[in-house]
């Protein structure tokens, strides 16, 4: 019997107005590929909240000042890859001041949408799970 291995990682929604930033993982990245995804990366020998503005500045550029935190929600675990890779994700929602987005190499495209049309993308498992755990009037 395999051992199981459990990794902790963030998972970040911006919102802008009515708009929710969406990415789409590149072809350089090891899991995911061409994935639509949030802000996502594993916490590293930090709490989770210095890793999601950590993440959002690797990938997109934008700064702690020009962000406000709006909502941290329970961690959700899951097994994307077998059963032996367990998941915790570490739900957060942020205000952006700016849809301005620089990405890095980690994502090959963006797109500001309205939360609803999420299930249009090819995303990654449970996508919307985590991101209705955040959404302000979502919760069950």
């Amino acid at each position: 019997m395999k051992l199981s291995l459990s990794h902790d990682v963030v998972t970040v929604f911006l919102l802008n107005a009515d708009k929710m930033l969406l990415l789409k993982r590149s072809n350089n990245v090891k899991t995911m590929r061409n994935k639509w995804a949030g802000i996502s990366g594993y916490i590293e020998n930090e709490d989770s909240l210095t890793c999601a503005y950590r993440e959002i500045f690797e990938e997109t550029g934008i700064e702690k000042n020009l962000l406000q935190l709006l909502k941290k929600g329970k961690v959700i675990s899951l097994f994307p890859f077998d059963n032996y890779i367990k998941l915790n994700i570490h739900p957060f929602l942020f205000l952006s001041m700016t849809k301005i987005i620089k990405l890095n190499w980690e994502n090959s495209e963006y797109r500001w949408i309205n939360p609803d049309e999420i299930i249009f993308f090819d995303s990654v498992p449970k996508i919307e799970e985590v991101l209705f755990s955040v959404l302000p009037d979502r919760n069950k």
